[in-house]
């Protein structure tokens, strides 16, 4: 496939009381979606960057279509942005983070002396999700820099890797073996480059969640509430079976914590501990003895 020099750009101006809710939504679609808020004004845009132009119709139908479920009138607007434009534009957003009280993420482009006992993630973030910003990511750093703590060198699962951020983070901190996987070919070119970036080995591949057979001792499952509920059954069978196991849930609104603790009780675990970061509630859970 022949790179084109534009990125095609579908941007909705979003209330703040509604941006979360917005993502939620359109992240079940084939693309993926991004936010910004413009602090002088008080308002969030939701950005969509396409590389086929042609879709751009569609996705607009779909931002109307899902502002309306929400009583939202959103007037979807597109734009071409130079591919180098782009680049740019997002390391303007991204820092170094310290995530955790082990753990730093890095952006590729910026230098940082790592402190005795760090461990620091280098990231080039590309075009996927997971770049340690978001309080999902670094809600699921803090849980495994916590169970690394307790015991090194168990097993760990990224299900829905992104980035590759939370494996590259189990690796560093003892995990063996790491294994990932994500239904987003883009996302697992762009993991695998992340793990050459901080020479770390992990298996990652492109496979569908109901198709998962993988199993570990720990399991992370960064997604969204509706497909862990749909998927409690498949994510819960990936988690093997022991008093050390775990499994840590994100991607999860406060309000939708309930419903999907309750679909991962149905199989026998009980809530360890859970964090909220701006919004968004994330949970350690242990099988039931």
């Amino acid at each position: 496939m022949t790179i084109q020099p534009q990125l095609t750009v579908v941007s909705a101006e979003v209330s703040a009381d509604w941006v979360d809710a917005m993502l939620d939504a359109l992240s079940v679609h084939p693309f993926t979606p991004t936010a910004w808020e413009d602090v002088e004004r008080g308002t969030c845009c939701i950005d969509i960057f396409l590389e086929d132009a042609t879709a751009a119709a569609g996705v607009c139908d779909t931002v109307r279509e899902t502002g309306a479920a929400f009583g939202l009138a959103l007037a979807p607007v597109v734009s071409q942005l130079a591919r180098e434009d782009w680049t740019e534009s997002w390391k303007r957003f991204f820092h170094v983070e310290h995530v955790s009280p082990r753990v730093v993420i890095r952006p590729v482009w910026e230098c940082y002396t790592a402190q005795p006992g760090e461990v620091v993630i280098d990231i080039e973030p590309g075009m996927s999700f997971g770049t340690g910003r978001h309080g999902t990511t670094r809600a699921c750093l803090e849980f495994i820099d916590h169970i690394s703590g307790q015991r090194a060198g168990r097993s760990m699962l990224d299900m829905g890797c992104g980035s590759g951020i939370l494996a590259i983070g189990a690796v560093k901190l003892g995990f063996h073996p790491v294994r990932g996987f994500d239904n987003d070919p883009d996302a697992v070119t762009i993991a695998r480059d992340n793990a050459r970036i901080n020479d770390v080995e992990m298996e990652l591949d492109v496979c569908e969640l109901a198709d998962n057979d993988r199993r570990a001792e720990l399991v992370v499952a960064n997604i969204l509430a509706p497909v862990l509920i749909r998927h409690a059954d498949v994510i819960a069978r990936a988690v093997l079976p022991g008093p050390d196991s775990a499994l840590v849930i994100s991607g999860i609104l406060e309000a939708q914590y309930p419903g999907v603790l309750a679909a991962f009780e149905r199989f026998g675990f009980h809530e360890q501990a859970s964090l909220t970061i701006e919004g968004w509630r994330s949970g350690w859970l242990r099988r039931n003895t």
